[in-house]
């Protein structure tokens, strides 16, 4: 509960959040979150010493430096995921890279694969593709892969590069995944299992805010995920956000989305494969 030094959240406030978070993040509240953002923004407020929301919200405003804009972003995001999560989304991965090396699609006209986990969160997403791409380009070891791994959320990025997990959580990662991929260390005085280094050093992580109005990104992906992300955005947010992922796919990449996303209600150019898949057209 706030204490009593802090004054209660009032629809006003809440819709001066509400623009705010929209305007900056792309997240849709919507009219019902109240509580939410309530409860989210409490303990920031008590450990800040602000008097009222509406203090709070005048600080955030008036930080230049942008920290406080993230912590605010953090504190309302939810961050649900786990390795492997929505798994045939991996395995169509490895599909199409086996077949790409088979019929000589990557190599030599093209000799690196590229991928971007957007909303990567706290790891699991980009963790989970950089296995599956590890294991499926292993017997080609002329074909390179990268990895940019994106979110809103330092404290998310935080935990993703230390790429350590708790024993139980692999409990969705194959076996032989976890004796290859994981060594055993002692986290906050846990027994966890770390992703290796032969894994990480192919991924960057970034903070990246997918509401710029322009990607800074000069070259073209082979594949993207951006799951469960836009569950949180309007359809004309959706629809641009869309339109700017298509533009930096390479011909003939693909777009991975949620299982509970789909692109039928806004217009784009990127063709359907199966449910949550679709590809940019031209020959890759």
């Amino acid at each position: 509960m706030l204490t009593e030094t802090v004054r209660d959240l009032t629809r006003e406030e809440y819709e001066l959040f509400r623009e705010m978070i929209y305007a900056k993040s792309g997240i849709n509240l919507g009219q019902e979150k109240m509580q939410l953002v309530r409860a989210r923004l409490g303990k920031r407020l008590r450990s800040g010493e602000f008097r009222s929301y509406r203090a709070y919200y005048e600080f955030v405003q008036n930080d230049s430096t942008g920290r406080e804009l993230c912590h605010l972003i953090d504190a309302i995001s939810t961050n649900t995921t786990h390795l492997f999560r929505e798994v045939q989304h991996f395995e169509f991965l490895a599909d199409v890279l086996k077949r790409g090396t088979s019929d000589r699609r990557w190599h030599p006209t093209r000799s690196e694969v590229t991928i971007w986990s957007a909303g990567c969160s706290s790891g699991e997403e980009p963790h989970s593709l950089a296995m599956t791409v590890h294991d499926a380009l292993q017997p080609h070891p002329g074909i390179s892969w990268r990895m940019l791994a994106t979110d809103i959320s330092t404290r998310m990025l935080d935990r993703a590069r230390q790429g350590i997990y708790e024993l139980h959580r692999l409990g969705t990662v194959p076996e032989r995944f976890q004796r290859r991929y994981f060594r055993r260390v002692q986290h906050n005085r846990a027994a966890c299992a770390q992703v290796t280094p032969e894994l990480q050093r192919h991924i960057t992580f970034a903070r990246f805010n997918l509401m710029e109005s322009r990607f800074p990104f000069t070259r073209g992906f082979d594949f993207i995920f951006c799951r469960n992300v836009m569950i949180y955005f309007d359809r004309q947010t959706q629809e641009a956000l869309v339109h700017k992922f298509a533009e930096h796919l390479r011909p003939a990449g693909y777009l991975l989305i949620g299982h509970s996303e789909s692109l039928n209600a806004i217009e784009h150019s990127l063709t359907y494969v199966r449910p949550t898949i679709y590809q940019r057209p031209g020959n890759g």
